[in-house]
């Protein structure tokens, strides 16, 4: 099948080059990037080199890309909803990486990311991508919007404790952490190396974007922290609920195994997740607590915030549209150290 990416030079685009390289049906034949537009991808991503020998970069729009199989949308927020319009009804199956169609609420939009959505008759059109709770919705869909790192991991942590009736639906707090790749590979001075290196910080308090679609993943009302940790990859996110009625912890961790038995990429353990044991893989790994001292339940997730945390999981989607395997050209095993 011919593949489309849209976004090939940034991270989540690179990642996603290499998933499909891996990809016994997949073959990417066109990589869109502006910038880097007449650049041999291994000029860039010299990880890529052996796959893509003499493909190059180039600048598309959506004639570029129409008739292909699979176009996958790796672009920055808010330039998804010029092109997608464009392409429902002339790829197979069309993949957005950003937060463009995620959301249900046009109106939130504007609140959240500060600009008008430019194709609101479509948001209901996309199936929410997050295979492990939504999977139903994305089985046979044309249109899947992959939701990111962050609302991922505070998903998979809460989501089912939330549906279980648990935990109460009001009241949560999600902390998380992210390496320094989430934040993509244009430069900036909060991602240069002697800034991130040796500190730990908090932003985007009160209100971060991701926080409608944590709600809207979890069925929760969530306060949501995130932070910017010192590496390259990865999601740790510590999520707090209360409990609705009298359980332990073994209890929680029951109601997560009982949601992803048979999930080929969720680990549930009563080890504390780590990050380093998701690296380059698509799974990830979840535990649960109960306090009985502070009568607090604590859910974890640990994932690669640029595989099950964006393109591994884009992939999943296509895979599951496509009727293929859902694990083709997927990895469950971390790299590791």
């Amino acid at each position: 099948m011919r593949v489309g990416i849209a976004g090939a030079s940034g991270y989540a685009g690179a990642e996603l080059m290499r998933l499909c390289a891996g990809h016994p049906d997949l073959d990417v034949v066109v990589a869109g990037a502006d910038t880097q537009a007449g650049q041999p991808v291994s000029a860039l991503y010299p990880s890529l080199a052996a796959a893509y020998r003499t493909l190059e970069f180039s600048k598309i729009g959506a004639e570029d890309l129409a008739g292909l199989d699979v176009v996958f949308l790796a672009l920055p927020h808010g330039e998804s909803h010029t092109l997608a319009p464009a392409l429902v009804d002339r790829v197979g199956v069309l993949v957005d990486l950003s937060a463009d169609f995620r959301l249900r609420d046009p109106g939130a939009y504007l609140q959240w990311y500060g600009h008008e959505h430019l194709a609101p008759e479509l948001l209901g059109a996309f199936a929410y991508g997050l295979p492990e709770l939504f999977r139903a919705e994305i089985t046979g869909a044309r249109l899947v919007a992959a939701p990111g790192c962050y609302p991922t991991a505070a998903a998979l942590a809460l989501t089912p404790l939330v549906r279980a009736g648990v935990v109460e639906a009001t009241g949560v707090v999600v902390d998380a952490a992210s390496g320094v790749s989430g934040a993509g590979r244009k430069l900036s001075h909060t991602t240069q190396f002697n800034t991130v290196d040796e500190d730990f910080t908090a932003y985007g308090l009160l209100d971060h974007r991701h926080t409608p679609e944590i709600e809207q993943a979890t069925g929760a009302q969530v306060l949501f922290t995130p932070h910017l940790a010192p590496m390259n990859r990865g999601i740790l996110a510590t999520c707090y609920a209360r409990p609705q009625a009298a359980l332990d912890t073994d209890d929680v961790l029951a109601v997560l195994r009982d949601a992803y038995a048979g999930e080929p990429f969720v680990v549930v353990s009563e080890r504390p997740p780590s990050t380093k044991a998701t690296n380059g893989s698509n799974c990830a790994h979840v535990t649960a607590r109960v306090d009985p001292r502070t009568g607090w339940v604590l859910a974890l997730c640990a994932l690669d915030n640029l595989v099950k945390g964006a393109s591994g999981q884009a992939l999943q989607c296509a895979n599951i549209a496509l009727g293929l395997p859902e694990a083709t050209g997927l990895c469950a095993v971390g790299v590791y150290p």
